[in-house]
């Protein structure tokens, strides 16, 4: 199996791209290390979990350093860190709040500091590891209507990926971001209903969504989850410091 013999810490596993991720990193016998702020969505995480699987599974707040040294002390000797926590916000620059993007920035970008200053020190220790951030095409590669905060802190994660990955690379440690267009998740389904009230309806909301991508469809959370699971393998022992993109060809048009 791929990740036979590796360790993994995740944040926001329990829904969306990360639940899909840690499934795969399971399936391929990574033992995993689940976090997320709803302890009932990691509760059914663990039941969906293949059998045999190694699993660990608690509430951790990525917005807390405590929280977060805590998580990573208990999750132990890793190998591979996947930071999905996030928030997307929508609207305009101009229908933004400073707490808003304190907050965004707070969840988006500076979680990634907290995971990465308690988890880093241990990886290089033991010779290096793979960290995979969540990005996304809304970022610095295409300028998304109504995502001026989300796609600010998204191009803030591609640009700390490169960071660390300069910094880091002779201490063994491969860091690379997956840049998604949109897909199907929790979260879409609660900002298509939540935006469906200014464009007629659901449906208006959700066409509007897959109009954007060039395939004519949403991703899976699983497809992403492939990719999560190819950075986080020996496959890409070679490949670091990248924005990867899986958006469908939006970011190609």
């Amino acid at each position: 199996m791929r990740l036979a013999g590796k360790r993994a810490l995740l944040t926001a596993s329990g829904a969306g791209i990360g639940r899909a991720t840690a499934l795969a990193f399971a399936r391929e016998g990574a033992a995993v290390v689940c976090t997320d702020i709803d302890a009932g969505a990691l509760a059914s995480l663990k039941e969906e979990m293949p059998a045999g699987a190694e699993v660990d599974a608690f509430v951790l707040d990525a917005r807390d350093l405590a929280s977060v040294k805590v998580g990573v002390e208990r999750a132990g000797d890793i190998d591979i860190l996947f930071n999905c926590a996030g928030w997307v916000h929508h609207g305009t620059i101009l229908e933004t709040t400073e707490e808003e993007w304190d907050f965004s920035f707070d969840l988006n970008v500076k979680s990634m500091w907290r995971t990465l200053t308690c988890a880093l020190p241990g990886m290089i220790a033991r010779g290096g590891g793979s960290v995979v951030n969540m990005s996304s095409a809304a970022s610095s590669l295409v300028g998304a209507p109504n995502r001026a905060l989300y796609g600010a802190t998204k191009a803030a994660v591609i640009g700390l990926t490169k960071a660390v990955a300069t910094d880091h690379v002779a201490q063994g440690i491969r860091c690379n971001c997956i840049c998604p267009g949109t897909v199907e998740s929790p979260s879409l389904e609660n900002r298509i209903t939540a935006q469906g009230e200014a464009v007629g309806g659901y449906d208006a909301a959700r066409a509007a969504f897959v109009a954007r991508q060039p395939m004519g469809r949403i991703a899976t959370a699983d497809e992403i989850a492939n990719l999560a699971l190819y950075l986080a393998s020996d496959e890409s022992a070679f490949t670091t410091g990248h924005a990867h993109v899986i958006d469908g060809g939006w970011s190609n048009v």
